[in-house]
């Protein structure tokens, strides 16, 4: 069965179930269904995460800097402690990158956790880690961008170690993307696993700062049989989940296609979900701290994606 045949198929199922679902502001809201709610991610683990990776200490996390280093080894720490198998054939989870300064270098760092049903078919779980370094004087944190992915990143994996999905999910923690989003590109140019088997990325950029409690899933303009699985999940999310940002039928947004490392992907005719929030009074600032977050949409988005990736985990199949 096609895609597309199988999210319309779901749907019926889901309405043969008793639902009533009902349009408004192209948000989709069910009633009567018994679609269960979905529950906030653990936000003081979150938010410990976040204090790690927008510490002074970091200076900022700026690809080839001794901040970025020091975050790259703290990360590398936290995927060996939650079991996650390097993805690389040697062993280990580090994929370098050249700069244009030959003096310096970016990591990647690349773990795997092996399908149970699909084990050569690979959604990509991303979010960059680096962030803008020292700019006059002033340490830019990045907590929000993209501590914040990043924490997101490892709570979702720590889940999926715990319950794996049917496909095999590359956890992806990029470097570089404030530089060109360079980290993408290098894992595409060489890619760990044929580019063929890459099923989905699902890309994580600032998800802990939003007042109005919007996150955005950009990418369904162009493959649109994801969107249903999307409409039905924004029912019963705990944050007001919207698509958009995606160039095509949105009229007065910015289009985001190639604002975050989902955009290599999307060149290479890979189908793509970057989940973030709009910009925000803090974002590219040295205000970007982890107090300016609001914890308790952190929390919400979290869980959200989380149920994005079981959501579209059940629909995918080859």
């Amino acid at each position: 069965m096609a895609v597309g045949e199988a999210f319309r198929a779901a749907s019926r199922a889901g309405l043969r179930a008793g639902a009533l679902v009902i349009w408004a502001g192209g948000c989709a809201r069910v009633e009567g269904g018994a679609a269960q709610s979905v529950a906030p991610a653990d936000t003081a683990r979150l938010m410990a995460t976040v204090r790690a990776l927008a510490a002074d200490s970091m200076e900022g996390r700026r690809v080839g800097t001794p901040g970025g280093a020091r975050a790259r080894r703290y990360l590398a720490g936290r995927l060996g402690a939650l079991g996650l198998a390097p993805l690389l054939a040697d062993g280990g989870y580090q994929q370098p990158f050249a700069l244009a300064d030959s003096t310096r270098r970016g990591v990647n760092l690349l773990a795997v956790i092996r399908g149970t049903r699909l084990p050569e078919r690979y959604f990509v779980l991303s979010a960059h880690y680096d962030h803008l370094g020292i700019v006059r004087g002033e340490i830019y944190n990045g907590a929000d961008d993209n501590a914040s992915g990043t924490a997101a990143v490892l709570a979702i994996a720590e889940a999926l170690r715990r319950e794996p999905a049917a496909h095999s999910v590359i956890v992806a923690l990029f470097d570089g993307e404030e530089s060109g989003l360079l980290g993408a590109r290098a894992f595409l140019a060489a890619p760990p696993v044929p580019v063929a088997a890459i099923a989905l990325d699902l890309n994580l950029d600032m998800l802990g700062h939003s007042e109005k409690g919007e996150l955005y899933a950009a990418g369904t303009a162009y493959h649109p049989e994801l969107r249903p699985p999307l409409e039905a999940l924004a029912a019963r999310a705990p944050v007001r989940l919207l698509l958009g940002h995606d160039g095509r039928g949105a009229a007065g947004q910015p289009d985001w296609t190639n604002d975050s490392d989902h955009g290599p992907f999307h060149a290479a005719g890979i189908p793509f979900v970057y989940f973030g929030v709009e910009d925000h009074k803090d974002y590219h600032r040295p205000s970007d701290d982890p107090e300016t977050l609001t914890v308790g949409f952190f929390g919400g988005a979290v869980g959200t994606i989380l149920a994005a990736v079981r959501v579209l985990d059940k629909q995918i199949r080859e």
